[in-house]
């Protein structure tokens, strides 16, 4: 569990204080828009669809006039607008509504993403998940997740081998063609895959409910924070050569590191 000892305590709990704050904000915009009969969107791709919503924009924008009001030596960088640099050595990284599409379609399977870094990455993290009112939070000495069932701290799983293992991942295509034939020789050695859950799935895979969740193509801003919530929940997050994710490309989460080695020597096989 990373706690950066070079900021003061004072300001670790006005993070805290902070990261619950954007949240929060997060959790009553994004519900003026979800399901609402006139939702639309527009695509930012010329190849296919990555939609984005009025409620991605709205949300990222009103984060980044907080933290210009609150914290404006702070860097930022978010899906919706350009980076901003850091003179503070620390940086916000904001995923306004992981999984559009879910939210476009009406599904709770969506959430917003909000994670604080430094030069050695991610220490803090939210999985914020407002249409069913869980939050999810990992780093700073915390690992506590909240919802309709109440409190609890979260944990990931020991589950020892591939093959009780559960395997989630947004698509099933996942990327390339080498990449997915990777993915498939893990997936085959699972006990059960599954698919479509954006960052929901590693939410889940910090609770303690599943085991894996392997993707490819990912940015930064969709892996800091699942990357700061799971780490304190005890499980292990690299790319799929085991090293440090960086900036996104191919992410492999697991519940422990015996379930991580044998998830990597599949995929490299």
């Amino acid at each position: 569990m990373k706690n950066r000892t070079n900021i003061s305590r004072g300001e670790q709990a006005q993070i805290l204080e902070l990261i619950h704050e954007f949240a929060d904000l997060a959790r009553t915009e994004t519900l003026r828009h979800f399901r609402h009969p006139n939702l639309t969107a527009d695509n930012k791709s010329g190849d296919g669809f990555d939609p984005v919503t009025v409620a991605d924009r709205a949300v990222e924008q009103l984060i980044r006039d907080r933290l210009t009001q609150l914290r404006p030596r702070d860097g930022i960088i978010g899906e919706e607008f350009g980076p901003l640099a850091t003179s503070s050595g620390l940086t916000w990284v904001i995923d306004p509504i992981d999984g559009t599409r879910s939210f476009l379609s009406g599904s709770p399977c969506w959430g917003v993403l909000i994670a604080v870094s430094d030069d050695q990455g991610p220490f803090l993290g939210v999985i914020d998940q407002p249409y069913i009112g869980e939050r999810f939070i990992g780093g700073l000495g915390v690992a506590h997740g909240t919802g309709p069932h109440g409190s609890s701290d979260l944990r990931c799983r020991a589950t020892p081998d591939l093959d009780k293992a559960i395997l989630f991942s947004t698509f099933p295509e996942i990327g390339t063609k080498q990449e997915m034939h990777a993915f498939q020789r893990v997936s085959g050695a699972c006990q059960l895959t599954r698919y479509g859950m954006d960052c929901y799935a590693y939410a889940l895979l910090a609770l303690g409910q599943i085991d894996l969740v392997i993707e490819a193509g990912l940015n930064i801003y969709d892996i800091a924070a699942p990357l700061a919530v799971i780490e304190a929940a005890g499980g292990v997050v690299t790319d799929w050569q085991g090293g440090a994710v960086g900036s996104g490309g191919q992410v492999i989460a697991a519940a422990n590191p015996q379930l991580h080695a044998q998830a990597l020597a599949l995929l490299g096989a």
